[in-house]
């Protein structure tokens, strides 16, 4: 049986380990989040990332826009925040409404304060191995494997998904820290078999329970990013858990694995950010 990755546990301990250093502190971070229009989803991230601001000691300005928002009227914002010495950190909550290029809003942002790590600028640090930031998602995998004692060094790591926000950076992370690194997609070839070959097992597709046990190496560690709903409505990750966990030897549930560590990973960068400005 697998021993269960407890993604809860090991942010609740980074974000003491926050709150514990800003303590010591004069002046706080400061993040600020855009959110323009009124998904209901990107509306309940939005909440969860101030409330994690106020647990850990971190200023928060919060701006939601209007659906009819316009380009030019989101970028003069974030031009505003650029220049504010009080917030450090500026994150655009996506998606955005069609008639907003997100890239465009992006490429906006200051590199420094770009705490999400999408501008093309932090993109290219990321590959070069000189990162200002680490991407939220794929920093908090790799802070899962480090803190349950798992090393990436030697490992051979398979990655189902291309993704810019999950698997192509996911991919730089395991390579920087000496994995093999194999990226499968949608025009992979024996998926199955090459997912077999693999100690640690990332997959980031969105498809409900898509991952099954014959997918998997005896002993492999699995790390489900996935974020769906099943049949029955109800949450459930890419991987299928029941038939994988025997199998396994370290697993993330869903919810409860990789989900609470982005968010933490966003303080992070945050923290980072202020400390870079200084």
């Amino acid at each position: 049986m697998a021993k269960i990755i407890d993604g809860k546990a090991i942010s609740a301990e980074i974000r003491s380990e926050i709150k514990e250093q800003l303590k010591k502190l004069d002046k706080k971070p400061g993040l600020a989040v855009i959110i323009v229009g009124n998904d209901p989803a990107s509306k309940v991230y939005v909440r969860n990332k101030r409330l994690a601001c106020e647990e850990t000691g971190i200023y928060s300005e919060i701006y939601e826009l209007p659906e009819e928002t316009t380009q030019k009227e989101l970028t003069e914002l974030i031009t505003v925040l650029n220049g504010c010495e009080n917030i450090h950190g500026i994150l655009v909550q996506l998606p955005l409404p069609k008639h907003i290029d997100a890239e465009s809003v992006i490429m906006t942002i200051s590199p420094n304060k770009d705490v999400d790590a999408f501008h093309h600028e932090n993109v290219g640090r990321i590959m070069t191995g000189a990162p200002r930031f680490l991407p939220c998602t794929p920093a908090g995998v790799m802070e899962l494997l480090a803190r349950s004692g798992i090393t990436v060094e030697g490992k051979e790591c398979v990655i189902i998904g291309r993704s810019n926000i999950v698997g192509k950076p996911q991919a730089m992370l395991m390579l920087a820290a000496n994995g093999t690194v194999t990226v499968c997609h949608s025009k992979t070839h024996n998926l199955a078999e090459v997912c077999r070959r693999a100690d640690i097992l990332v997959s980031a597709v969105g498809k409900a329970k898509f991952v099954t046990a014959d997918m998997i190496k005896e002993g492999a560690v699995v790390i489900d990013v996935g974020m769906n709903r099943d049949e029955n409505g109800k949450l459930c990750g890419d991987v299928d858990f029941k038939s994988v966990e025997p199998k396994a030897s370290y697993i993330t549930p869903v919810p409860g694995g990789v989900g609470p560590m982005t968010i933490t990973m966003l303080l992070k960068n945050t923290v980072a950010a202020f400390e870079q400005s200084k």
